[in-house]
């Protein structure tokens, strides 16, 4: 055999798993998604205490957006658009910019708790629903 084919033969394959590195956490959306999520959890807790919120009321109101699931009583189909309305950043950022505008303190704070919930659902991996399954989330899909 020529030298050159031998050699070409011998050579071992390059890996097609790319070695983890700094560089390839960045490319795995689904850690970005919790980073982020503990990004905006943490924000809200810095944002809460700031604005000197009784944390009675953000222990008492943290989980009441899970409440926006009730839908799945229904169906999946009901539960998802619940679960998704109580999940999204839209009423949330709604509530804090009239609560703002209109200088009610208790909405801003109100709104400071929706964003930390959604944060920490966020960041142990709860995303938005699907209609066919509960744990059928947009985390899972990306």
């Amino acid at each position: 055999m020529p030298a050159m084919l031998t050699a070409t033969l011998s050579e071992p394959k390059p890996s097609t798993v790319a070695p983890v590195t700094n560089i390839t956490l960045l490319a795995r959306p689904d850690l970005l998604l919790k980073l982020e999520g503990l990004t905006l959890f943490i924000g809200a807790l810095v944002a809460y205490y700031t604005l000197n919120g009784n944390w009675w009321m953000f222990a008492a109101l943290l989980l009441v957006p899970d409440l926006f699931m009730m839908g799945y009583f229904l169906n999946p189909v009901w539960g998802a658009a619940g679960y998704n309305l109580g999940h999204t950043y839209l009423l949330p950022a709604l509530l804090l910019g009239a609560g703002w505008l209109m200088g009610w303190n208790l909405a801003v704070l109100i709104a400071v708790i929706w964003f930390a919930h959604i944060g920490m659902d966020r960041t142990v991996g709860y995303g938005l629903k699907y209609s066919t399954n509960f744990k059928d989330t947009h985390l899972q899909h990306v």
